[in-house]
């Protein structure tokens, strides 16, 4: 992981490998730091800009070869694109792109000004902190199933040095660094869980890594085995579980933020089913691979938890994660089967993919009953409609507190997460009945994503509740910005800034 730092000093003088300094579109006449560094280069920007060879367009990289007349050998201009639109998701972008691109021409080490601090609009803390989650997720790479010959050289960018001649930023900037680190720290770790294959990240190795970083952190943790799903009559989370010859968890970190106070709470509820064929159900073969991912949400628990105890918010966080895989086999759930749910409710089961919502209501029940829940946002990659609806650029939000729904999305547009509200009218609730059984766990393709919402809501008596459906944005179809190819780690930063401004409030 690439080690980001903020220093004082004078970027015209450092030795790096190469320097960054920033552009805004439309700018004819570098400023600031940037005109310094385009004086020290005899107008070479200033020509390049002239000539339109440089615009200033968001994400544009043009490089120039000091040729001695600077310390460092390569400047690099980064386009900010329009002043008036530049956000700390921008600068994150930004900040990811040219990461790679330093570290495709060979830097080891860099130095950069901070994106849009002053000039920009941006805080000094807000643009240090989306530099480096910028910077760290954009150079992330799950590589540890592949060789590598022992001659062939290895680009990484190693150290980025955030450079600033005022003193009396120096501070801010450090602690936006620090945060940034800790953030983009829990984001790769939802990253590498879900990248991993089903063969290695099963329910058993998913609770060994909650309690790994629970240890580390601080945080309690209770791991509840088949024995216990028995005796706490979970028959929905079991019934998924029959059918694989690994066994369930039901994992459960703590936090306690706030212990004279202890119902003041909330609990992260998030899917962990490490594979998911569709049971009897089955899928079809093509991007079948993609449900070693289908605990996603899961992980972004696990992965928020390891943030929210270094960051220590006066709020007490339950973290938990119903593991199980759904395997066809002679023992598995067949559709029409009827099972128990925790809280006594009987679920018809229409079709063995609807998975996830089952494991989700005992664990919503059990962190209700057992552990005094009074919040409760659960995560999911739930439906393959929420995908129809949204696409792979905007994750889902329902819920029956809107209180909840707004702190949600709330917390999103802070983290640049796009997510976005969908109605639950009374109306759809009807999808989801049963002929033979209190509720059917299916609704339908009509509104798919809102029936599932309202499955699990069958469940959330006496909470209030937010549903996160992630199936569109869990996995990155391309690189860009600060997301690489594959696992997303979405809504790990979303679920601590909740957190935080739960914790404030």
């Amino acid at each position: 992981m690439t080690n980001v730092t903020a220093i004082a000093g004078d970027i015209t003088t450092s030795d790096a490998d190469a320097i960054v300094v920033n552009l805004f579109d439309g700018v004819t006449s570098p400023s600031g730091a940037t005109g310094i560094v385009d004086k020290a280069l005899d107008g070479a920007i200033s020509a390049l800009i002239a000539d339109k060879e440089i615009t200033g367009k968001q994400g544009e990289i043009a490089m120039i070869h000091t040729l001695g007349k600077l310390p460092a050998k390569r400047v690099v201009v980064l386009g900010l694109g329009k002043r008036e639109k530049l956000s700390a998701n921008v600068v994150r972008q930004v900040s990811g792109a040219v990461g790679r691109y330093l570290e495709r021409i060979g830097a080891k080490r860099a130095a950069t000004l901070a994106h849009g601090a002053g000039i920009g609009g941006l805080d000094a803390g807000t643009s240090a902190q989306a530099m480096t989650e910028g910077t760290i997720l954009g150079l992330y790479a799950f590589t540890q199933y592949k060789s590598r010959k022992d001659d062939e050289p290895k680009k990484e960018l190693q150290a980025l040095e955030i450079i600033e001649q005022d003193i009396g930023r120096l501070p801010a900037l450090q602690a936006g660094v620090a945060k940034g680190t800790l953030l983009s720290e829990a984001v790769s770790i939802a990253r590498g869980l879900v990248n991993e294959p089903a063969n290695v990240v099963n329910p058993v190795k998913m609770a060994e890594v909650a309690s790994d970083i629970a240890a580390k952190a601080g945080l309690g943790i209770t791991v509840l085995k088949r024995e216990e799903m028995i005796e706490n009559s979970m028959g929905a989370m079991l019934a998924v579980t029959q059918g694989s010859a690994n066994e369930p968890r039901l994992i459960i970190m703590e936090y306690k933020g706030d212990p004279e106070h202890p119902d003041n709470n909330i609990a992260l509820v998030g899917k962990g089913i490490t594979f998911d064929s569709g049971g009897i159900s089955i899928k079809s073969a093509g991007g079948m691979w993609e449900m070693k991912g289908d605990m996603s949400g899961g992980a972004s628990v696990i992965g928020a938890m390891h943030a929210i105890a270094a960051l220590k918010p006066k709020l007490n966080v339950f973290g938990v994660v119903p593991a199980v895989e759904n395997m066809p086999s002679g023992t598995a759930q067949r559709p029409g089967d009827i099972i128990r749910a925790m809280n006594g409710k009987t679920i018809e089961v229409d079709n063995t993919d609807a998975e996830g919502r089952l494991v989700l209501a005992d664990a919503i029940c059990y962190v209700k009953e057992k552990m005094g829940a009074k919040r409760v946002v659960d995560i999911a990659t739930l439906t393959g409609a929420i995908v129809v609806a949204l696409g792979h650029v905007t994750t889902g939000v329902f819920g029956t507190s809107q209180t909840m729904v707004d702190a949600v999305l709330a917390a999103s547009k802070e983290t640049g997460e796009k997510m976005w509200q969908l109605p639950m009218f009374e109306e759809y609730k009807r999808q989801n009945r049963s002929e033979y059984a209190d509720v059917k766990n299916t609704g339908g393709r009509p509104a798919g994503s809102i029936a599932a919402a309202f499955f699990i809501s069958e469940f959330t008596d006496g909470v209030e509740w937010a549903h996160l459906d992630i199936a569109g944005t869990f996995m990155a179809e391309r690189t860009q910005g600060h997301e690489v190819k594959g696992a997303t780690g979405v809504p790990t930063r979303t679920l601590v800034k909740l957190v935080e401004q739960l914790a404030a409030t």
